[in-house]
């Protein structure tokens, strides 16, 4: 099959242990991508994805954003969607008292209440820097337009975050997609959208000849199952979850092993 679309998870499946791209993942992503479009589909803001397309050359591919909640082609939003202000306010009222670390992102907006050890790891692992601002704050400059947030992402201790994740699930479930990255993370968007949702815009408006059987995706975690069914080649590196990899068209070696290139190098 001759691919002509390929999207991937970034965090847990395309970068190694340093968090970066290896060096023969870029010289595939290098060797293809004249034949085939390379999409970067990650839960990241878009400024934290843009030094790794510059690293391969594909500034000009389209991006997956906030897991499906932001798709641009360039500056052009293809979709958004957010989670609305009222659920943002609930999520920042459920976290009052407690030692969670609450950032608040729209588009390449990401607001920290302090540089503290949640901002500052977030910060090193995808090089940006975001803007202190309190959350009551973000809040009223929010409210004022009735604007919400591409994501939420609570960070803190992880018996904290399970009793956040359990309110939230009871309270937020119909709006919400709430997902637990780890046991101290949670990454809160809209439950409208999904990669797979995204990578249907695309198809819809970048690219109406493309088949869903001409995509190639990569993953690892649960939030990229949808999108690993969906495509004509799902391919999860070795070391995603259980589930994943049960669903998987093709299982390739772990992400610190350079799984995406030799899985490129194989099937394409």
């Amino acid at each position: 099959m001759s691919y002509k679309l390929l999207c991937t998870d970034i965090d847990g499946t395309l970068l190694n242990a340093d968090r970066e791209l290896a060096p023969e993942t870029i010289s595939e992503f290098k060797r293809i991508k004249e034949g085939c479009t390379i999409v970067l589909a990650s839960s990241r803001m878009p400024d934290a994805m843009r030094h790794l397309q510059a690293e391969v050359g594909i500034q000009s591919s389209p991006l997956i954003a906030y897991n499906g909640g932001l798709v641009l082609d360039g500056d052009k939003v293809l979709s958004s969607t957010e989670v609305g202000f009222a659920e943002v306010k609930k999520i920042a009222e459920l976290s009052e008292g407690t030692a969670i670390h609450v950032s608040i992102y729209n588009n390449d907006e990401w607001f920290v209440p302090a540089m503290d050890y949640w901002a500052n790891r977030e910060a090193s692992n995808t090089k940006v820097t975001p803007q202190v601002r309190s959350v009551a704050e973000t809040l009223a400059a929010y409210g004022a337009t009735n604007r919400g947030a591409h994501k939420v992402m609570c960070m803190g201790p992880a018996e904290e975050i399970a009793v956040l994740y359990a309110s939230l699930i009871e309270q937020l479930n119909d709006d919400l997609h709430v997902y637990k990255s780890k046991d101290t993370y949670l990454e809160i968007a809209s439950k409208k959208i999904s990669k797979k949702s995204a990578i249907a815009t695309l198809l819809q408006h970048k690219y109406p000849d493309l088949k869903w059987e001409n995509i190639i995706a990569f993953g690892d975690n649960y939030n990229d199952m949808e999108m690993l069914e969906a495509v004509g080649m799902g391919v999860a590196v070795g070391n995603a979850k259980e589930e994943v990899l049960a669903m998987a068209d093709h299982i390739t070696t772990g992400n610190k092993e350079g799984g995406v290139a030799k899985a490129i190098n194989k099937l394409m």
